[in-house]
């Protein structure tokens, strides 16, 4: 590769021995800058990928100076296989876990019963978010809100229930041989972090860091007083805050340098881009390669349709194949499976197990909380999908999925979409945008409310996966928006 000026500023400072935090906007190379700076070297380093497939691909082109595993990896080596054999366990309901740790009383909260299957799935969730947390100790803040229990009177006495057989699920895993919580990865990283690893190596390089758990970021940072960091993200990119993903980049230690020369896109995709950049107040703008011809406008067969929600992919995929297209959707149809069946039993009058709708006993419960309280207007288009389509079509629209060899269009939501890229790229229609506020211009008319900096990072993921040609669709809102057409200046790193 021929370096820019940013990758041999990046290298400069590595050489010279900074600890560094490398913003990298979407299709700037970020892999390609790591492994220059590791080739530049002669010390052993570590790269520590986001996932198994990711540290694959890098193992074959780092240098043999540079190990690539993911932080799983690290802590099955080190500790992990001591728990082989719970981890080979069967899957089993978490009210047979449940069961087996002594929930088997329904409990009242507010004006909900919690039977021992949502205990249960309560418990095993606060095992999980502690895991996925840099706390020593289990504590109440572990305790997973639960649909129409979010008040904090109900939320403490929540805490007051599950906490202790939280504790006992956690000694449970404690023991290498047998147990009754089955045992997955989260666990013996959670068991590694706790005794405070030292990683072997002059230099550790963290990929998505923008996205990285707490008890990651912990045993990363932990390692400054023998190791060079060097971890490399955008944080505009950082869209999975809600299941426990951190934005590390932005209070890292260290010199902050970026790189905005995307050679994915053109200068005018490259614009776009900046403008979901300025409104997410993010640290970098784009400049698009001159060679590549982007153009934005209708897409009337595009390669890949990019949604807001998994109801919106499902709408978007039942549409497409009633045009006779053959489709498939990233990731699979299994979570919407799940949510149909779930939909479906409530319906005919029985409880689910499925996370989301786990507390409501009827469908009739689940429209009214949809409809009219304020935490549960999310739930009200998979409402809306089920009352006009049924569940049937719904599982019917999953069976006929193809894959994405053999489909002529790929659905995806723009959070699945993150960290691929197609040729051409529609945003879908449920990118609404937001509420009017209570103000007034000059004319009467309502002035349009704020745009949500999450929101604004999700738009930008989404507009950034087209290589040629993106229809804005349902984003194109955008363009009359007053937040659309003010520059800001960079946020200072």
């Amino acid at each position: 590769m021929t370096p820019t000026n940013e990758q041999l500023a990046a290298a400069d400072r590595f050489h010279a021995g900074d600890h560094l935090a490398l913003q990298a906007g979407a299709g700037t190379g970020k892999t390609s800058t790591l492994t220059y700076l590791a080739r530049g070297t002669r010390r052993t380093g570590r790269y520590l990928a986001y996932n198994k497939a990711i540290a694959q691909d890098a193992a074959a082109r780092f240098p043999a100076t540079v190990t690539c595993k993911t932080a799983h990896a690290l802590a099955y080596a080190a500790i992990g296989h001591r728990y082989c054999t719970r981890l080979n366990g069967p899957r089993q309901p978490s009210w047979k876990t449940g069961h087996d740790l002594g929930i088997t009383q329904t409990v009242r909260i507010g004006d909900r019963d919690l039977s021992p299957r949502a205990l249960s799935y309560a418990t095993l969730r606060t095992v999980t978010r502690f895991c996925h947390s840099a706390d020593p100790v289990l504590a109440d803040h572990h305790i997973p809100r639960l649909r129409s229990l979010e008040e904090a009177d109900c939320h403490r006495q929540l805490a007051s229930v599950v906490m202790p057989f939280a504790h006992k699920a956690w000694a449970d895993l404690q023991n290498p041989d047998a147990g009754a919580v089955r045992f997955d990865h989260d666990h013996y990283l959670k068991i590694w972090a706790l005794t405070e690893p030292k990683i072997p190596a002059d230099f550790l390089l963290l990929d998505e860091a923008q996205d990285t758990n707490p008890v990651v970021e912990q045993i990363f940072n932990a390692q400054r007083d023998h190791a060079q960091l060097v971890m490399v993200g955008d944080s505009a990119q950082a869209i999975y805050q809600w299941r426990g993903a951190r934005d590390v980049m932005t209070t890292f230690r260290g010199t902050a340098l970026t790189l905005t020369r995307s050679f994915r896109f053109g200068p005018r995709l490259a614009a776009e881009a900046n403008r979901w950049l300025a409104i997410a107040d993010a640290p970098l703008r784009l400049a698009g390669t001159e060679a590549i011809p982007t153009c934005l406008g209708p897409a009337e067969q595009p390669d890949a349709t990019l949604c807001r929600t998994n109801v919106g992919a499902m709408l978007e995929v039942m549409r497409l194949l009633k045009a006779g297209r053959r489709v498939a959707l990233t990731g699979g149809g299994e979570s919407l499976r799940a949510l149909a069946h779930a939909a479906d039993a409530l319906k005919n009058g029985r409880r689910t197990s499925h996370p989301e709708l786990l507390l409501f006993p009827k469908w009739g419960e689940l429209q009214d909380y949809a409809a009219h309280d304020p935490a549960g207007g999310d739930l009200q288009p998979l409402v809306d999908l089920v009352d006009t389509h049924g569940t049937g079509a719904i599982l019917n629209a999953v069976h006929r999925l193809d894959s994405e060899d053999n489909a002529d269009i790929t659905v995806s939501t723009a959070h699945k979409a993150k960290g691929r890229e197609w040729a051409s790229v529609k945003i879908a229609d449920d990118f609404t945008p937001p509420r009017d506020s209570d103000e007034k211009d000059a004319n009467g008319q309502s002035v349009p409310g704020r745009i949500d900096e999450a929101e604004a990072r999700l738009a930008y993921v989404a507009v950034t996966r087209a290589r040629h040609q993106l229809d804005l669709g349902g984003l194109s809102w955008i363009n009359s928006h007053p937040e659309g057409t003010v520059t800001r200046p960079h946020a200072r790193g």
